[in-house]
């Protein structure tokens, strides 16, 4: 009888519990209360650092994992920061902080900018990812090998 790989491989199929969090304690996501993660290991569906800490790992093992910012979402770019006068943005949206905006870009691409400031006259847009600059905590827990 073949016996069951147990450690998680290259193009392995797999199922996980995690919790990422800020070093200050704030939870970014979790699929605690809801169904597992599933990706394929390899494959580029998570950030590479979680699919890192994943590798070699033992179905039933749990560990945490620290990911500094330049292999998480990268560094924060102030020159992805740009102000703008409020006259230049459609006349009908009222800009908040904290809300997205998507920009179109050329050949059908487009970019995600957040609010970050506003004032009478000026809107601040950051275009970095929202948790680029900031390092990462996972909580892993490996529950099994689909395939």
């Amino acid at each position: 009888m073949a016996r069951k790989r147990v450690k998680g491989r290259i193009g392995d199929l797999v199922k996980i519990h995690y919790t990422c969090k800020l070093a200050n304690g704030t939870i970014i996501d979790s699929s605690s209360g809801k169904e597992p993660l599933e990706f394929t290991l390899g494959k580029g569906e998570v950030i590479k650092a979680l699919e890192d800490a994943v590798m070699g790992m033992r179905v039933g093992q749990s560990k945490t994992v620290n990911v500094p910012a330049e292999n998480a979402y990268g560094p924060h770019h102030v020159e992805w920061v740009l102000e703008m006068g409020r006259d230049k943005l459609p006349g009908e949206w009222n800009p908040e902080v904290g809300l997205c905006l998507e920009i179109p870009r050329e050949k059908g691409e487009s970019s995600v900018a957040t609010v970050t400031y506003v004032s009478q006259s000026t809107v601040r847009l950051d275009f970095n990812h929202p948790l680029a600059g900031k390092a990462l905590i996972f909580e892993i827990s490996f529950l099994e090998i689909i395939s």
